[in-house]
């Protein structure tokens, strides 16, 4: 019942998802496919993600302890805060934190998360702002 529980929560959110998705504003600058695309195909994914465990729910559900509850939660905290620094930090050393942090917690040594999260977001910054020329958020260091 759990699982269906979780697949009826994930239904609702990719259904919110999607109703704040189709009220984006779109400018008249807007390019061929327009902001809503993108929202719209992670809306669909997670509605039919959903729809499979409400479907086909697991038998016996084993959930995970305590402890992977609150490792879950701060790894949500991190990408609450990476969206409130991305403005003030900037792209590249806001994802490089969220991503090193994130990369520790999966089982990393440090110095490896480190190098891991800066490697991430200059290759990041480097496909989508250089190769794309997409506007990113700059930090106080100007990228």
């Amino acid at each position: 019942m759990s699982d269906r529980i979780f697949g009826l929560v994930g239904l609702l959110l990719a259904l919110g998802y999607a109703w704040a998705a189709v009220n984006i504003e779109e400018s008249f600058l807007s390019d061929a496919v327009g902001p809503k695309a993108f929202p719209l195909i992670i809306a669909t994914i997670l509605g039919l993600s959903s729809l499979v465990i409400i479907i086909r729910p697991d038998k016996a559900p084993e959930w995970p302890s305590f402890m992977r509850f609150m490792e879950v939660g701060a790894a949500v905290a991190v990408m609450i805060l990476y969206a409130m620094l991305l403005p003030e930090l900037g792209f590249v050393i806001a994802t490089a934190l969220a991503a090193a942090y994130l990369t520790w917690r999966l089982g990393t040594r440090p110095l490896s998360s480190v190098l891991s999260g800066c490697l991430t977001s200059l290759g990041i910054y480097a496909v989508f702002h250089l190769i794309l020329g997409l506007s990113l958020a700059r930090g106080p260091l100007g990228f």
